[in-house]
């Protein structure tokens, strides 16, 4: 098929890229000519395991192009929107003008059959909203809601063997049928492999997403608010009905889906008058952040009252590992913190120190953990890449100030640490 996908940032490459590598034409078209420029020369603008591959065998095949140009799209069929929806700016609402904005410019070359597919996270609303402006603007031309799941670092495989598909069909039998089967020859190939679909309305589409974050979202932040009071994750981990995965307490989740995705949940079920019945996610919002100040006030306290002019070795900034993505990151977060506090702080990752850079340049970045640690008075690991699960503390211990180790994720041995001389402190554990 003959495919457009309209945004390319972190959803966007990745969707073009993948539907090209199995076998789809596809052409990627966004409004950044650096962006652009980039992904035409098979370089992927930000950090994701297997991207830049499956961006070189695409575009050596012929199926995949990128431009600016918005007329490119007239030979596709399908058309995916997959730009940004941010927090506005003032407000826990998502904002939809990208959103909005790819949609009018797509129009004037949307033809008689052709299928607009959302797949940016929007409020309930969003999609019978565009879709009756698609109808009216072209008549014959559709809309559905296909929900994205990516994961940060997993984000190619979680597109080529999705985990579940869904589609927001719309109301008219006719125009469900036509989008479903549009939708069934684009992911063919998950499909055969036996990948469960729901094809559902446009409503339950937009809920899945953010509902499914929300409760992800819960969960970190209930073992987190608990961890507060004693380590119990591995006793209530084995229960089958709960299960043990998202369950470290830590300091807490960031990026570019949660934070905000709660926020705009809760704050459209305010708009539709129902927002007591989301109201706890208030609460999971605040204890997350309350992690963030746990961290700091740890540090502060092991330094025995003050991080003035104390020399901090941060590892880790982006939110999670095998990304550079620093959007709403704990780690940053607790970095710049400590730098407000007066603290001499060195961080460093193994990815994300450019684009940490870019929002905070008042901290001292360093490439590598050798240097960041070298006359520390307290190693403080805020993103768990392997590197940093895998440090030896005999060894660090020849280069810090002194054998302080916080570890605000959860992944180091305490045991071994503290054998080698350490004074380990970890989130909720002894």
């Amino acid at each position: 098929m003959k495919l457009s996908v309209i945004g390319c940032g972190y959803l966007g490459a990745v969707h073009a890229a993948a539907m090209a590598e199995l076998g789809h034409e596809v052409v990627g078209i966004d409004v950044d000519e650096r962006k652009i420029e980039s992904l035409s020369a098979g370089r992927a603008p930000f950090f994701e395991p297997g991207l830049p591959e499956i961006l070189a065998s695409a575009s050596a095949s012929g199926r995949l192009s990128f431009t600016t140009s918005m007329a490119a799209a007239a030979e596709a069929t399908v058309h995916f929107v997959a730009v940004g929806t941010p927090q506005k700016a003032g407000s826990q609402s998502a904002d939809l003008t990208y959103v909005d904005a790819a949609v009018e410019a797509l129009l004037p070359v949307l033809k008689p059959g052709d299928l607009v597919v959302g797949k940016s996270t929007v409020p309930v609303g969003t999609a019978e909203r565009l879709a009756a402006r698609v109808r009216e603007a072209v008549p014959g031309a559709d809309l559905a809601w296909n929900p994205e799941f990516l994961r940060e670092g997993f984000a190619v495989k979680d597109t080529i063997s999705p985990d579940r598909l869904v589609y927001g069909l719309p109301r008219d039998e006719k125009g469900a049928a036509a989008a479903k089967a549009a939708l069934d020859e684009v992911y063919a190939t998950a499909l055969a492999a036996g990948t469960p679909l729901v094809a559902t309305d446009y409503a339950t589409a937009e809920l899945v997403k953010v509902s499914a974050n929300a409760f992800l979202a819960t969960k970190i932040s209930f073992i987190n608010a608990v961890s507060e009071i004693t380590d119990l994750a591995d006793a209530i981990g084995h229960d089958t009905r709960i299960g043990r995965r998202f369950l470290n307490a830590g300091v807490g989740f960031g990026g570019g889906c949660l934070p905000k995705d709660i926020r705009a949940f809760g704050a459209r079920a305010e708009e539709l008058g129902l927002g007591e019945s989301l109201a706890f996610l208030r609460e999971v919002d605040a204890v997350n952040l309350r992690r963030r100040q746990r961290v700091v006030d740890l540090i502060v306290g092991l330094l025995g009252g003050s991080v003035h002019r104390r020399r901090v070795a941060v590892l880790g900034l982006a939110f999670k590992p095998d990304s550079d993505d620093v959007r709403d990151s704990p780690a940053l977060d607790v970095a710049v913190q400590l730098h407000g506090l007066g603290a001499d702080v060195v961080a460093t990752d193994p990815e994300a120190i450019e684009n940490a850079r870019g929002r905070h340049p008042q901290l001292h970045y360093v490439d590598d953990v050798a240097t960041a640690v070298e006359g520390a008075e307290v190693v403080v690991l805020l993103t768990e890449w392997s590197e940093y699960r895998d440090l030896d503390p005999v060894q660090l211990a020849e280069r810090v100030g002194s054998r302080i180790v916080v570890d605000g994720r959860n992944v180091l041995d305490s045991a071994t640490w503290r054998a080698a001389g350490w004074v380990y402190r970890g989130m909720g554990r002894r």
